[in-house]
């Protein structure tokens, strides 16, 4: 599936080649860490198919849980995560990150990877009060 998007503030630009019966949800604590909440949504990319149409890139290497370096790309404008892969010059999977994708509802999760890490309280999310936009969200309740 060919799949194409941007950072938030159009600085990046990108596309690339997808299977969509590959997409995870990351609970890894690192996703949880960039993305600011509990997983991070993931689909490896075709390998040489990953074209930045506009833009640069900047990268983060980072030590994973293995000890190998592992390449985190993002906006270097406004720090949107587009992927994580190998360190500079290395081979290897790059992962995109689903939610910078215009595809993004295509791009259903077929499995949860690192859920030894995953938050206990996602197994109620689905029981949570579903609010269509933030202006109408309830008040907080207190314990």
């Amino acid at each position: 599936m060919h799949v194409d998007g941007e950072c938030l503030c159009g600085f990046v630009a990108f596309e690339a080649e997808v299977n969509p019966d590959m997409v995870f949800a990351c609970h890894c604590t690192d996703c949880q860490i960039q993305s600011g909440t509990s997983f991070r949504t993931i689909v490896p990319v075709t390998p040489g198919t990953f074209k930045v149409e506009h833009g640069e890139l900047r990268i983060f290497v980072k030590t994973a849980e293995s000890g190998k370096l592992r390449s985190l790309a993002f906006c270097p404008e406004c720090g949107t995560s587009i992927y994580g892969g190998p360190k500079p010059g290395e081979d290897g999977m790059l992962n995109l990150r689903v939610g910078a994708l215009r595809q993004r509802d295509a791009l259903r999760p077929r499995a949860r990877l690192w859920t030894r890490s995953a938050q206990p309280w996602l197994d109620d999310f689905h029981k949570l009060p579903k609010v269509e936009t933030q202006g109408s969200a309830p008040s907080p309740k207190r314990d």
